[in-house]
């Protein structure tokens, strides 16, 4: 495994890292073995962002006893309430979900303390010249964290923060396909086809660039997430580009990037952190993304779930990522939906039924995806 400092706070992290929020709902034995696998392969750092207490107790038991071969990223801003993920900047609630992130890992210190999800203007306002930014940096000053980060989707607001001087460390979604759209365009039409052919975005947008030239001149740091667009880009079918990238294709992407130190791939089982680590012993030829960038088609990804569950909270209880990805799961069988499917789907506690079409998700959604429509299409498909 190949190491880099990322950016100004200094630590040594693998190029090549471990995003937990594929973990939850996996039963504890198996989120031992995805973090016994990554450690074994030297990844050493890992991004916490789930609030969900269940998932936080097993990735602390996994890494129990080896806290000094793991980076953690943990997020101040995450809160777990009425059984559900919620983004918040109540102080009271960032302080009492970031002590139970520490309590539930076990550890006393959190190496990045990340600005949980910033995507708007007013969001940023609001963190940056109030208590939850003050909170962050007194935990800074005291040692519980050692660095300062924030993550974001957003290439004006995230440069806006980097420029604060604020920040050590940023943690971005950084792919192919989200490269070429303008900064200030509304994310969902990362999945308009329309937009993807304007000559305009023959090359990468401007605002992107110049947040990574911007973080690499002030030495801010880059964590990646959604390197990979939740496997959309691994897929002729769902790929934008028309033809799907490898996962070494888009880890070498997001790697030669300015002030990228490691890119963080969400991994279910030991065998895809084993796919992403391929990413080390890969040949130059296996890396080359060009072919496929310069000479696809282009074609809509509209409506493509992250399974990132930022949605949240649901009035109905719906774990909109679990249905999402079971629907996508069935959509790409076209022989109806696969029995296992179909099982998970019937086990989940609340179903795309129990929609009430209130809209928040899709409020809430950084990805703008038509959430009601998905879930008329799961009722549909599984029948509840």
């Amino acid at each position: 495994m190949n190491y880099r400092t990322l950016g100004k706070s200094g630590l040594h992290v693998s190029e090549v890292g471990l995003g937990a929020e594929h973990l939850q709902g996996l039963p504890a034995e198996q989120v031992f073995a995805v973090v016994d696998r990554a450690i074994e392969r030297g990844i050493n750092i890992i991004d916490v962002f789930m609030s969900e207490p269940q998932v936080r107790t097993d990735i602390g038991r996994a890494i129990a006893g080896r806290r000094e071969q793991v980076i953690l990223q943990g997020h101040i801003g995450a809160a777990w309430l009425d059984g559900q993920y919620r983004r918040t900047r109540d102080l009271a609630q960032c302080q009492r979900f970031f002590e139970d992130f520490c309590t539930r890992l076990g550890v006393e210190t959190v190496d990045i303390g990340m600005l949980h999800y910033i995507d708007d203007e007013a969001d940023f306002e609001r963190v940056f010249h109030g208590d939850v930014l003050k909170y962050a940096l007194s935990l800074r000053e005291k040692g519980t964290i050692g660095a300062l980060g924030m993550s974001s989707h957003n290439p004006i607001i995230a440069r806006k923060a980097v420029e604060t001087g604020l920040l050590d460390v940023l943690l971005f979604s950084i792919n192919p396909a989200y490269d070429v759209m303008p900064g200030d365009a509304a994310l969902d039409s990362l999945f308009d086809a329309e937009s993807y052919r304007s000559p305009a975005l023959a090359g990468i947008d401007p605002a992107r660039a110049l947040l990574y030239q911007t973080c690499a001149k002030n030495n801010v740091g880059i964590t990646v997430m959604k390197s990979l667009a939740a496997g959309a880009l691994l897929s002729d079918r769902t790929s934008p580009f028309g033809r799907a990238l490898t996962p070494v294709q888009c880890i070498h992407y997001a790697l030669t990037r300015p002030a990228v130190a490691s890119v963080l791939v969400g991994c279910r089982t030991p065998d895809e952190v084993d796919a992403a680590v391929a990413y080390e012993e890969s040949s130059a030829a296996e890396r080359d993304y060009s072919a496929v960038l310069g000479t696809a088609p282009l074609f809509s990804m509209e409506g493509r779930c992250m399974y990132c569950n930022h949605c949240l909270p649901c009035p109905s209880q719906i774990d909109i990522a679990a249905v999402g990805r079971l629907l996508d799961m069935a959509l790409l069988h076209e022989h109806g939906v696969p029995a296992t499917a179909a099982e998970h789907y019937k086990a989940l506690s609340a179903h795309a039924g129990d929609c009430i079409e209130c809209r928040s998700c899709e409020r809430n959604c950084p990805f703008h995806v038509p959430v009601v429509e998905r879930m008329h299409r799961a009722r549909e498909l599984f029948g509840l």
